[in-house]
């Protein structure tokens, strides 16, 4: 039990004894830096049932908590705020008590609970991975990562969208234009190779649909009669029909695209226990629709298409199988997560990282999968986020002006260079050491400043403003941790000793770091519960505040005595493991020099 379950107790029976009422809730907060106290009880909520001086009560349950708790040494009463101070022996025992300062905070899987499974990246394969993939990558990994620390199995997935109207228009435009290149003669990455194509297919259409305007049609009509998509129809329905050349031909970009997508989710540090094709789950959910039909959760229109009628859910009609009997994307979505529970029947729950554009889909899609009866769809949840802006505005992916991954990755480490050259931090360090430390510390930058902010927020990024060596940025917290990594380098103690609680009195300084140690566990459940990377990206940066302030107040390795040394080295110790252990949520990296 915490301080505060211990305290809520003790809170209850003062109130039952005092007053003869029965509280069902005790309202807690931080105390205030300007009045001594751990932790406050606010007395206001209890006037609704306590009649009295707010002050009157404060003190009654003040002096009960003093008389009946052995943690507590004093309390003070300001207007409605029971402030209670703490034993420093509370904050030792409890620092002695973390058996493994490597894990701290983390739980491991429970294999006797279900697995959560969780949906990232999922790119089309006829361009390269670009600035709203990374934000995309980001959140879907750490994700992950902070439910896997919460105590939950994990199964990292994407469905890779590999067919469709978009991929034969890069095959097309290589087929028509290409002479026969590839990543191996232009040495181009796969995915950048094909994306090339992708940008032409919209400039040669561009073209003929200004040529057929010029020839008398108009804009509705060129857009619809345009050869070269014509040409990229038909290679859709070859592609469907099995045709041996069109297949072959899709194979072989395909496979330059997944050696490029492998390069760039390695450059990012992220990765997947699962790949799914849309290739293969394309078709499936139709059956689905004969089930939904004879259960009367779809209609079949007179035309012949089948709909969902949710309008009584506050939503609207949506089709599930068109006229002509081929499916949509939804019934793709819909056989897709069932099929992902026949093949992980583990599993208990999604997480789908997409962006806030896709909202309705996926109110749509959980609701339709409740109403087909499926109990794990009450744990289905859309991991919304915002889209990323750069200074120079809006990307296009089929005009060529989105930001790619890979080159962004490179100009991070880049301007990480140039800063840290700036300041002269990086003396004695040799070519192939500056340039790895380059890549950490922009890359950390990077995901921190994506990380930071909550994913429904949409985010203007600004790479030189990331790569600050001061203030709520990565490379700020990276470099707090190298400066611990020296201490302790310097540092001569054993750490195994353990502090004897009775004989020692903490600093200020060094309680408020105890105090904030402490948080980390409930900080990753709450993480775990939000899907929000940013409760354990802020919660790191106030860690290291607080370390800063422990750091410039009191002396580590000139203590008083070895040990007061000691305890000092091993809560920098602790503080180093934590940022280590929060970055590593977010897939951060931190270096042991800087």
């Amino acid at each position: 039990m915490n301080l505060q379950d211990t305290l809520s107790n003790y809170v209850k029976k003062a109130v039952k004894e005092n007053f003869s009422i029965e509280l069902e809730t005790v309202e807690f907060q931080a105390t205030r830096k300007e009045f001594a106290g751990d932790i406050t009880v606010v007395i206001f909520p209890m006037l609704r049932f306590i009649k009295g001086n707010p002050v009157q009560i404060g003190e009654t349950i003040g002096n009960y908590l003093v008389e009946k708790v052995d943690d507590v040494k004093a309390f003070n009463v300001v207007k409605g705020f029971l402030n209670v101070e703490i034993n420093d022996s509370y904050y030792i025992n409890f620092f002695n008590s973390i058996k493994d300062k490597e894990t701290y905070g983390f739980i491991s899987p429970n294999t006797e609970e279900k697995a959560v499974m969780v949906e990232y990246s999922s790119p089309n394969t006829n361009k390269p991975l670009h600035l709203g993939h990374i934000r995309n990558n980001l959140l879907g990994y750490s994700v992950a990562e902070i439910i896997k620390a919460s105590g939950k199995k994990v199964y990292k997935t994407q469905i890779i969208n590999d067919r469709g109207i978009h991929i034969c228009k890069s095959m097309l435009a290589w087929k028509l234009f290409g002479n026969n290149e590839t990543p191996e003669n232009t040495g181009l990455k796969g995915d950048k190779l094909v994306g090339n194509y992708y940008v032409k297919f919209d400039q040669e259409y561009k073209k003929e649909i200004q040529s057929l305007i010029e020839e008398g049609s108009t804009e509705a009509e060129a857009k619809k009669n345009a050869s070269i998509l014509l040409q990229a129809q038909k290679m859709l329905l070859k592609w469907e029909a099995g045709d041996e050349e069109t297949v072959a031909l899709w194979k072989m970009m395909n496979g330059w695209v997944y050696k490029g997508f492998d390069e760039s989710y390695k450059n990012l540090g992220v990765d997947f226990d699962i790949l799914h094709y849309e290739s293969d789950t394309y078709l499936l959910g139709k059956e689905l629709v004969t089930e939904g039909l004879k259960s009367g959760v779809f209609h079949k229109e007179e035309d012949g298409s089948v709909w969902c009628d949710l309008t009584e859910d506050g939503l609207d009609k949506k089709i599930v199988q068109r006229a002509d009997g081929t499916s949509v994307y939804m019934t793709q979505d819909i056989g897709t997560a069932i099929q992902r529970i026949k093949d992980f029947p583990d599993v208990g729950g999604m997480v789908y990282t997409v962006g806030n554009e896709q909202d309705y889909h996926f109110q749509v899609l959980f609701l339709i999968l409740k109403k087909l009866g499926f109990d794990w769809a009450k744990n289905l949840y859309h991991l919304s986020y915002g889209m990323v802006d750069l200074p120079s505005g809006k990307m296009k992916s089929r005009e060529g002006t989105v930001v790619d991954a890979d080159d962004l990755i490179a100009d991070m480490a880049k301007t990480a260079g140039e800063i840290s050259e700036e300041l002269g931090k990086l003396d004695g360090y040799s070519g192939e050491e500056k340039e790895e430390l380059y890549k950490t510390i922009g890359l950390g930058a990077l995901k921190y400043y994506i990380l930071k902010v909550d994913p429904k927020k949409r985010i203007l990024f600004d790479p030189k403003e990331s790569i600050d060596f001061q203030g709520n940025t990565g490379p700020f917290i990276q470099y707090t941790y190298a400066r611990i990594q020296s201490i302790l380098r310097k540092a001569d103690v054993d750490s195994n000793i353990v502090l004897n609680a009775t004989d020692s009195l903490l600093h200020d300084k060094e309680r408020e770091l105890i105090k904030q140690i402490q948080l980390f566990p409930e900080v990753v459940q709450n993480a775990a519960e939000n899907h929000s990377p940013a409760l354990i990206a802020n919660y790191t940066y106030d860690l290291v505040k607080e370390f800063n302030s422990f750091y410039q107040n009191v002396s580590i390795l000139g203590a008083d005595n070895d040990n007061e040394k000691t305890f000092r080295v091993q809560l920098s110790t602790t503080v180093a493991n934590t940022i280590k252990n929060g970055f590593s949520l977010l897939g951060i990296q931190v270096p042991e020099r800087m």
